[in-house]
């Protein structure tokens, strides 16, 4: 008898092997085995609810607020991935992007840790309003920030500025409680030790665990401080790894991190293939990036008119939208950093400013169409949303 070509497949016989293993405790999915939709949902699901179960002073600027499901089910997420948190604050909806700190291999809640940001409207209201208690709704967990077995070392150089430690934290987890052939070096770099999120949590680890490296460096360290000071340069990277072959660096933090730690690196010779980042939302000052027109204030208003739906006052030296937000106006959005293109919109007329980082397609570029996250008005506007 010719053998079903299904069985050609990897993974048949593991599969098998589970579907008897499913009878024999009586779990029976084949009522579910045309329902695609039910299926894809459940794995990427496009809204969660959560209930905040806890939340833990980390710092005296950060907290994490520990998310378990209204509905008893969290997706699966690979560490480093994140959700979006979906807010209403005051007369405003706006969404931001935070990073699972809690490990893949923990089921029951996701954490996640913010950090306060100077004037930030989201991290002010998650770090002073919200409450155990609380409901939170967030997207499907997202990104593409996480060790692939397929094409990364098994030696991991992790470099992290400030609330860039989340994704980290996530991934050192799963390593030491999954027991899982890698090997970290974390270099976590802070302006003050007292700004470093899990300190205490990450230097246990590495005292514990032969396979974990953590390595703090402090701008401005206390007194007697007898850790690595300054900044996160080629020269300590290098001293303290010696061999920098087989090694793959990842890197999140501010985009002042990424200025400087990037350079050094290509000054060792570590090839653009062997380095990933993070996106980290939009440059914090525009005005300051490469390219940003000289004659172009951050203060200029301009007019911008929403096709079908009324105009509104816009900053220069804000993403466009955030003044669509601002005005009432949602557009849905996730990463808000350029990447994901959940917020494009079309430019009809007018002008926008662009950092070199933002991802946007081809037919893109060729139709018009923005990522409003790190669109910045030079002019007066109309847009399609």
């Amino acid at each position: 008898m010719t053998k079903n070509v299904i069985e050609e497949f990897d993974g048949y016989n593991h599969i098998i092997q589970d579907i008897e293993v499913c009878r024999k405790y009586g779990v029976d999915y084949t009522l579910d085995k045309d329902s695609v939709d039910q299926y894809i949902n459940r794995l990427h699901p496009p809204q969660l609810r959560h209930r905040v179960s806890d939340i833990l002073e980390e710092t005296p600027s950060a907290k994490t607020l520990r998310l378990v499901s209204h509905d008893h089910y969290l997706p699966p997420f690979q560490a480093g991935q994140y959700i979006g948190l979906v807010l209403e604050i005051g007369a405003i909806r706006t969404s931001r992007p935070y990073s699972i700190s809690s490990p893949p291999n923990q089921t029951g809640y996701y954490d996640i840790t913010v950090r306060r940001i100077e004037g930030g409207l989201v991290s002010s209201y998650l770090l002073d309003e919200v409450k155990s208690g609380d409901m939170l709704e967030s997207s499907g967990p997202a990104g593409n920030f996480y060790y692939n077995p397929l094409f990364h070392s098994r030696t991991m150089v992790c470099l992290a500025g400030g609330s860039g430690i989340t994704p980290f934290m996530s991934m050192i987890r799963e390593v030491v409680e999954c027991g899982l052939d890698r090997t970290i070096y974390l270099f976590y770099g802070n302006k003050a030790l007292d700004d470093a999120i899990f300190h205490d949590a990450l230097h246990a680890i590495s005292e514990r665990f032969e396979n974990v490296h953590y390595l703090p460096v402090i701008e401005n360290p206390p007194d007697r401080y007898q850790g690595h000071c300054g900044l996160m340069t080629g020269n300590l990277i290098a001293e303290t790894l010696g061999d920098l072959g087989d090694k793959t660096f990842y890197l999140c933090g501010p985009q002042e991190m990424y200025d400087f730690c990037i350079p050094e690196l290509e000054k060792l010779g570590i090839p653009a293939r062997r380095i990933r980042k993070e996106v980290y939302g939009a440059p914090v000052s525009i005005c300051d990036y490469p390219g940003w027109p000289q004659e172009a204030k951050a203060g200029d208003i301009f007019t911008v008119e929403v096709h079908g739906g009324g105009t509104l006052k816009a900053q220069a030296g804000e993403p466009l939208l955030v003044a669509l937000e601002r005005n009432g106006i949602v557009v849905p959005s996730l990463c808000r950093s350029g990447e994901c293109s959940m917020c494009r919109v079309k430019i009809l007329s007018g002008k926008v400013f662009q950092p070199a980082g933002a991802l946007l397609r081809r037919s893109d570029r060729q139709f018009g169409y923005v990522h409003s996250c790190v669109s910045y008005p030079l002019e007066d506007l109309k847009v399609l949303i």
